[in-house]
């Protein structure tokens, strides 16, 4: 089976990304780094085959997306869809917030990621990395 994370030639991309992240993307990154949030770690800036992901929980399958401006016209949904599909098919479920979330709903969106990793096993005892 061919490599579908972090792809060699994505790999100044990521970084670059991890360098120049939104202030929103920094935020939410403090709550998330060091298994923070129940005990799940996430990557940042995580490539999964063609696309680069914000947030990446492999034990849970859960990407994390923060959205922009750019994700609001019918181009970016369109990307957003096809993107969502593609991840879908590999088993990744995917949370999306606008950036401005981060600001005004910090705990709700805390909250919601929480809830979709303990939900990410019926049991929670397989995913769980404690």
């Amino acid at each position: 089976m061919a490599q579908l994370h972090n792809l060699p030639h994505q790999k100044t991309f990521r970084q670059a990304l991890r360098t120049n992240g939104t202030a929103a993307e920094a935020t939410l990154w403090r709550a998330l780094k060091s298994a923070q949030l129940g005990g799940y770690k996430f990557r940042r800036q995580h490539g999964v085959g063609p696309y680069v992901l914000d947030f990446y929980c492999p034990a849970a399958r859960l990407a994390v997306e923060l959205d922009g401006a750019g994700h609001a016209d019918a181009v970016g949904q369109a990307h957003d869809a096809e993107r969502d599909s593609y991840l879908r098919a590999l088993g990744i479920r995917v949370l999306r917030f606008e950036n401005k979330l981060v600001w005004s709903n910090f705990e709700e969106i805390t909250h919601a990621i929480l809830s979709a990793l303990v939900s990410s096993d019926g049991a929670n005892d397989l995913n769980h990395p404690s």
